[in-house]
């Protein structure tokens, strides 16, 4: 009773229903394969030892018919023989034979009809486990990237990334003023256009003083350079 009570309660069960309900639901659901196939194990076993005592009820009606006929064919022996009481006494044992077979064959039947039962069982429980593997991959599957989402909106709404993200913010401000004030001490060295125009002008009056002063030499233009 034990094996069909637990099989009964498996293949019953609400497999969602049950996760709903747990903790951890790769564990339970691996419980539940487990317990699936140990009460297979359990189910072949027994429809084992039925299929065993079906085939020995089956040999032993095989030699008691056999028996019912040697039995039968002495009261016919004794009948010719004029032996009344003989082939009365064989045919009560035979009788008390077919009796026998009578009962065994009732037995043979209804172990016949427990296998049946047995077949069923496993087909049903085979097919639950079946779907509860298939099953277990997905839930699997749906149960880590569960965790992954969860503790990854547990960090994006934790403290410490905001904690984090300040700190960032303060680096920035940081850099920011070093930047400034590297822009602001250059300032003071920019040439401005008046004063790069006013060194082009410095420039042609000295050109045009050395002009003059070789025309007044006589040194043509490039004749010092040989010198």
């Amino acid at each position: 009773m034990g094996i069909f009570s637990r099989f009964s309660d498996i293949v019953n069960a609400n497999i969602n229903a049950v996760l709903e309900k747990a903790e951890d639901p790769e564990k339970i659901i691996r419980l539940m394969i487990q317990e699936m196939e140990d009460t297979l194990v359990e189910i072949r076993s027994a429809a084992a030892k039925c299929i065993a005592d079906r085939k020995e009820h089956r040999r032993h009606i095989e030699i008691m018919e056999r028996e019912k006929e040697e039995w039968a064919r002495r009261a016919e022996l004794a009948l010719r023989r004029d032996r009344d009481d003989l082939a009365r006494a064989a045919l009560t044992e035979k009788q008390a034979i077919e009796d026998q077979v009578a009962k065994l064959n009732v037995e043979a039947e209804n172990l016949d009809s427990q296998l049946d039962k047995f077949n069923a069982d496993i087909t049903q429980l085979q097919n639950k486990l079946n779907d509860a593997k298939i099953r277990q991959r997905s839930i699997v599957i749906r149960h880590k990237t569960a965790r992954s989402q969860l503790s990854a909106r547990k960090y994006i709404h934790s403290d410490r990334i905001d904690e984090m993200l300040f700190r960032f913010e303060s680096a920035e401000r940081r850099i920011d003023q070093v930047e400034s004030e590297a822009e602001a001490v250059a300032m003071g060295h920019n040439r401005s256009l008046a004063e790069e125009i006013e060194d082009l002008e410095s420039n042609d009056r000295v050109e045009a003083e050395l002009n003059r002063m070789k025309s007044q030499t006589g040194v043509k233009g490039g004749e010092s350079d040989n010198v």
